[in-house]
């Protein structure tokens, strides 16, 4: 779960957060002017629909990490992004790449959690919520369960 909320909230960086997109259609105001309706295009709700239909595909860019101290796995992103400086390529003695089979059991897993949940993940980004992948884990699903001791988080 992890994995696709930095995948959003990098994507949603990336817009200037000055441009904005019309909702909701026209309201006259009460001197006969018109008044549009306008929210951050990067929190939108047309905006997130179409950045989820892409966000699983990025799940080919991550991997299992396995803690070198704690011992506590994650699937963490292994790919640095286009643009990214040298410094942020990763250790990749502590991963464990399982080859296509893991990385499209990845991806279904997040397709999955996203056609179940779209519309919840939505609403919190829209509200700029912090630490979306917790709330969602906590409060919303019970994908995580006590995410301190687990295993394996998506």
């Amino acid at each position: 779960m992890q994995g696709h909320c930095d995948e959003l909230n990098y994507s949603i960086s990336q817009i200037d957060p000055k441009k904005t997109i019309n909702v909701g259609g026209f309201r006259l105001n009460p001197d006969g002017t018109m008044k549009d309706k306008k929210v951050p295009l990067a929190r939108s709700e047309t905006h997130l629909s179409e950045l989820l239909e892409e966000v699983c595909n990025s799940m080919n860019d991550y991997a299992l990490h396995v803690d070198p101290d704690t011992q506590h796995k994650q699937y963490k992103r292994f790919a640095p992004r286009s643009g990214g400086a040298p410094g942020d390529f990763p250790d990749f003695n502590h991963f464990e790449f399982g080859g296509p089979d893991a990385s499209n059991a990845l991806k279904f897993a997040c397709e999955t959690l996203v056609d179940e949940l779209e519309d919840v993940i939505i609403s919190l980004f829209r509200r700029d919520t912090e630490r979306v992948s917790e709330e969602l884990c906590s409060r919303v699903s019970d994908y995580c369960k006590d995410s301190s001791h687990t295993n394996e988080e998506l």
